[in-house]
């Protein structure tokens, strides 16, 4: 049987409960995009491994000759989905790391005064 992957998407999709205006935000796309991807027989493996890491979905059991369970394991540290109220994780991390530098660049300047 030949597979349609942009309909087995939608399917999985719709069964996880997201909305398609949802998936849209989350992938920083217009909804017509979204509609192109389900209309597409054969979906590149990295628009579908987006998708399955959007709405945390393991696609390696409806595409296992694209992936396996590995590829949507998410790592501990996978700071640039991790969102708390002020933003991103690493965005706090980032400035936290700045100032630290800024600081040692300080000290640095008045020790050499």
């Amino acid at each position: 049987m030949d597979k349609h992957y942009g309909q087995i998407v939608e399917l999985t999709i719709r069964k996880k409960g997201f909305s398609i205006s949802e998936l849209a935000r989350l992938a920083d796309i217009n909804r017509k995009c979204v509609y192109n991807w389900f209309n597409q027989k054969y979906l590149k493996p990295d628009i579908i491994h987006r998708i399955g890491h959007f709405i945390n979905h393991d696609f390696s059991v409806e595409f296992p000759e694209l992936f396996t369970a590995d590829d949507f394991i998410k790592p501990l540290d996978d700071l640039a989905s991790d969102n708390v109220e002020g933003g991103p994780v690493w965005k706090d991390r980032y400035i936290d790391l700045l100032e630290k530098y800024n600081n040692l660049l300080l000290e640095q300047y008045h020790k050499s005064l």
